[in-house]
């Protein structure tokens, strides 16, 4: 199958990858449909693991490369990537400060500077805070 995936042109494979993700992707946000509420221990091992596979795919798919990449150009590596980490922390600190949203859970807290936006207007700018940062 592998053979098969990798003869494809890369616009397809693309395509194939991104429907795959998306079909897991709602796969698992359709289970809100089986469940009226959530105990809060529960929510708290679901946000415990999507946390986990955060930070794993952070991990791989960034430190670990950008690792490899100042490694080969002679640079101290871990300095190079401590300096980037450290950036983007102060970045994600000073967005999340800045930036008007609203965080989805329990208490529905508000965050960022004051606003008067709607909710469906912040819910947009939680979306964009967590892609952006991601």
């Amino acid at each position: 199958m592998l053979t098969w995936f990798m003869g494809l042109e890369v616009w397809v494979q693309a395509l194939l990858g991104t429907l795959f993700t998306w079909g897991l992707t709602a796969l698992g946000a359709s289970l809100v449909f089986f469940f009226k509420n959530i105990q809060r221990d529960m929510f708290n091992l679901m946000l415990g693991f999507a946390s986990g596979v955060m930070i794993a795919a952070s991990f791989w798919s960034l430190l670990a490369p950008a690792i490899d990449m100042a490694d080969e150009q002679g640079a101290i590596a871990w300095v190079v990537v401590a300096i980037g980490f450290a950036l983007g922390g102060i970045f994600l600190y000073i967005a999340d400060k800045t930036i008007p949203h609203m965080h989805f859970g329990f208490n529905h807290d508000k965050e960022g500077l004051p606003t008067k936006l709607k909710r469906n207007i912040l819910l947009v700018f939680s979306i964009t805070l967590h892609n952006v940062l991601l």
